[in-house]
């Protein structure tokens, strides 16, 4: 009878282990899925900002001179005693350089921060035979895959091996092939780029 005793405490012992550990894991997952996006997957610092991205400068010690800035579709953005600052295709360093090389002007020494708060200039175009075409507002780094997937794929008539990703640079438009049959069969992977903002993906 002691050793039935001792065999049900022990199994008893061993259940309620089991059930914590179930808790304690359930608890983590929780506690990661609550994790923001924003702290889950900082911007990289060499993040080139754009048209309507939205940025927050602080000043150390002063109330005034913190604010959330947007981005003005000619790439500027106003802040006080400075006025515009260049923003477009600068990164968050250049800026905060700028920003003090300014302000010293008016502030001795000045504490200055710039934070990415949203990216709203990275944008897409998938068009053509794919089964959701649009426009696409991507907060990370995309490949032409990845866009295709977005898009809902491609449709049964799409001509997957003339797809062209169309880019402009400094006012010139380039074509710039993609062969998805070739991707799919996991043939020329070099060719599966990563998409620069306002790039556009036709599907014929």
């Amino acid at each position: 009878m002691v050793h039935v005793g001792q065999s049900v405490r022990r199994s008893m012992v061993c259940a309620v282990y089991l059930t914590v550990m179930v808790l304690m894991t359930a608890a983590a997952a929780h506690a990661v899925d609550d994790v923001p996006l924003s702290m889950a997957a900082p911007v990289d610092q060499g993040y080139h900002l754009g048209p309507e991205d939205i940025i927050q400068v602080s000043v150390w010690k002063d109330e005034q001179l913190t604010r959330e800035v947007v981005v003005r579709p000619d790439g500027m953005f106003s802040f006080p005693l400075v006025g515009d600052i260049q923003a477009e295709d600068r990164t968050l360093e250049e800026i905060r350089a700028d920003l003090v090389k300014r302000l010293t002007k008016y502030i001795p020494s000045p504490n200055v921060s710039v934070a990415v708060m949203k990216v709203m200039s990275y944008k897409v175009y998938v068009l053509g035979r794919v089964n959701k075409p649009g426009e696409y507002l991507i907060g990370h780094y995309t490949d032409v895959l990845q866009a295709l997937s977005l898009a809902g794929g491609l449709t049964p008539f799409a001509a997957e091996n003339d797809i062209k990703v169309m880019r402009r640079v400094r006012g010139e438009q380039y074509a710039i092939p993609f062969r998805y049959g070739d991707v799919r069969k996991g043939r020329d992977l070099d060719q599966n780029i990563l998409l620069q903002r306002g790039d556009v993906v036709m599907v014929p």
